[in-house]
């Protein structure tokens, strides 16, 4: 015979909260997404967002970590091509896509997420400042590689050719988010590959 569960099992759907969650704050920012707004558009009461997810802040980090593996994946992806121009390439067309996606705020939450904000949003600001820090210390990790295989020059710089794609993705969020189309980002993008060094 099996045993009863303790307590009773969850009414709802994690994961599909959580992708409400990411939505919220990608389209209201941290400082703007209310726990209304929050729990409204998952459809759970507050006390089981706090039992599901933890606080605010918690659950703004468990977003940006869905917002990585989903619409944000192409950071991994690009660093997986197997030349640097390559991988500036998966860079700004995942981006240019990400921005533009269907269904989807415009935009980047890691960037639309902690434009302006008050003394209330600085978690958010220091947590997305921290995450596009990381992935452009990929990028660069991954170009200092392509430096030490000959695929860059040898006076190339990593740090600043990382720190250019990173500037130009964060670019074309902002654009985005101001109603650029997908087809003037590709043309962005096409334009700051025409810069890519020669190897």
């Amino acid at each position: 015979m099996e045993k009863a569960q303790l307590g009773r099992p969850r009414a709802f759907d994690a994961e599909a909260a959580l992708e409400k969650a990411m939505v919220v704050f990608w389209e209201q920012g941290y400082e703007g997404a209310s726990l209304v707004d929050l729990t409204e558009s998952m459809g759970i009461s507050r006390k089981s967002m706090y039992a599901a997810f933890g606080n605010k802040q918690e659950l703004f980090r468990k977003a940006l970590q869905r917002y990585s593996e989903g619409p944000g994946a192409y950071v991994l992806e690009a660093l997986r091509a197997p030349t640097a121009r390559e991988v500036a390439a998966v860079f700004l067309a995942g981006s240019t896509q990400a921005n533009t996606r269907p269904g989807f705020p415009a935009g980047c939450l890691g960037v639309q997420g902690a434009l302006a904000v008050g003394e209330g949003g600085r978690f958010a600001r220091d947590t997305l400042a921290e995450w596009r820090a990381h992935g452009q210390m990929h990028l660069r990790d991954r170009f200092r590689r392509a430096v030490e295989e000959g695929d860059l020059p040898a006076d190339a710089d990593p740090d600043l050719i990382a720190r250019y794609l990173m500037t130009i993705a964060n670019g074309m969020s902002v654009q985005a988010a101001g109603g650029a189309a997908r087809d003037d980002l590709r043309q962005v993008a096409d334009a700051a590959l025409r810069n890519w060094p020669p190897a």
